[in-house]
């Protein structure tokens, strides 16, 4: 839509989601110009929110046009252009190329890599069965919505993020919902054992049977195989197994891949006029001088807004603290900093309630901050403590 003659653009962001929106969002906020910016994405949608699709989107509160980060008719309005529905099949980077499979042609000046990051698949028998869903884009959360609909017996595999909210949705319809999922306890990669604990409990109490320390082998008609040899009923089986970074393109264009795409602290690649923003991208994170990989809605919002800036002339690296925020059944909770290399855990409130904040400590500095149901001075304080 909103084609030119000459499918050449200043910049080119290549991916639609929400690196695409804010970038476009915090350009024309800095005075960008029409038909410099165009956006080329091989999803059916305008760039979307994500944190709905498993929220409220999912729940039936959130519509297709709710969830938009821009209007059709902003970008249209402000000169951006956006192809839809269109796949690249190539980038040539001399060239300062995009090559898409019917034959189209973009031509940049610099380009955004925005690919994102796709669902890890299960690989077992049935898993190609109509009944077994992923919760990644718009159209996979419109999909299990209509799916829950009719589906009274529903196993979701995972514990982590995407595997709770899904859980949580399911049991708050009253539908008979088993979580599964291969740790010993819920996300332990990122709760504490008293989290996991609560988190646990909290489930069960709502009638959300946890199955820890097992994996899928199969899915049947009606049912789903365990490594326990326990055997599940099941209408519908949601996985929520973790997503990998779309690097192929990349990849095939002369990029390096490791663990996305790297990216300096400029998130800069290796190319010239080349970067690289969201869930692909693998940046230097100036705080803790580590390299980091985030898949969360903040990071892809700041990344998008950081690159407009960048490319209007802004000199400063990229510099953020990671947040999330979920929610699940009456519970709503935050999420600042990294754990990573933390020495102990200090809890405010009562851990086994819905009122608590967890502090991760390295020496006596703070580094990362849970908060639920906590009063505003401590979400202040949380700010404050972490790294600038």
């Amino acid at each position: 839509m909103y084609s030119q003659d000459v499918n050449k653009y200043d910049v080119i962001i290549l991916g639609g989601g929400m690196v695409a929106g804010y970038a476009a969002k915090e350009a024309i906020e800095a005075d960008l110009k029409p038909g410099e910016l165009c956006i080329v994405s091989a999803d059916q949608a305008l760039p979307y929110e994500r944190p709905p699709l498993s929220k409220g989107f999912l729940a039936g509160k959130d519509n297709e046009q709710s969830v938009l980060i821009n209007t059709e008719s902003f970008y249209r309005e402000h000169g951006v252009d956006i192809h839809l529905n269109l796949p690249i099949e190539n980038i040539d980077l001399s060239g300062k190329r995009l090559l898409g499979q019917a034959g189209e042609e973009f031509r940049f000046n610099k380009l955004i890599l925005a690919t994102g990051a796709r669902v890890r698949t299960l690989d077992v028998s049935g898993a190609d069965r109509d009944n077994v869903l992923y919760l990644r884009s718009l159209r996979d959360s419109a999909r299990l919505r209509e799916a829950l609909k009719s589906a009274k017996k529903v196993v979701v595999l995972g514990a982590s993020f995407i595997g709770m909210e899904v859980a949580s949705q399911s049991a708050q319809g009253g539908r008979d919902t088993v979580m599964v999922f291969p740790q010993d306890r819920v996300w332990k990669s990122f709760f504490t054992p008293e989290m996991s604990r609560f988190f646990q409990q909290y489930y069960q109490d709502r009638a959300v049977r946890l199955v820890p320390g097992a994996k899928v082998t199969g899915i049947g008609d009606g049912y789903v195989s365990l490594s326990t040899g326990t055997k599940l009923d099941a209408d519908l089986v949601v996985a929520g197994i973790g997503v990998m970074p779309v690097t192929d393109i990349a990849e095939a264009a002369g990029l390096r891949a490791d663990n996305g795409i790297p990216v300096n602290e400029f998130l800069e690649t290796s190319a010239p006029d080349v970067y690289a923003a969201g869930d692909v991208a693998n940046y230097q994170d100036v705080l803790s001088g580590r390299r980091r990989r985030l898949e969360h809605w903040d990071n892809a919002v700041k990344q998008g807004q950081y690159l407009a800036r960048r490319l209007r002339g802004a000199t400063e690296p990229f510099r953020n603290i990671p947040y999330f925020f979920s929610d699940v059944f009456d519970l709503s909770y935050e999420f600042w900093g990294v754990t990573e290399g933390a020495e102990r855990t200090e809890y405010r409130g009562d851990v086994n309630s819905p009122s608590f904040s967890a502090w991760w400590f390295k020496g006596n500095r703070v580094v990362a901050v849970f908060a639920m149901n906590r009063p505003d001075s401590e979400r202040d304080a949380a700010s404050q403590l972490l790294p600038p």
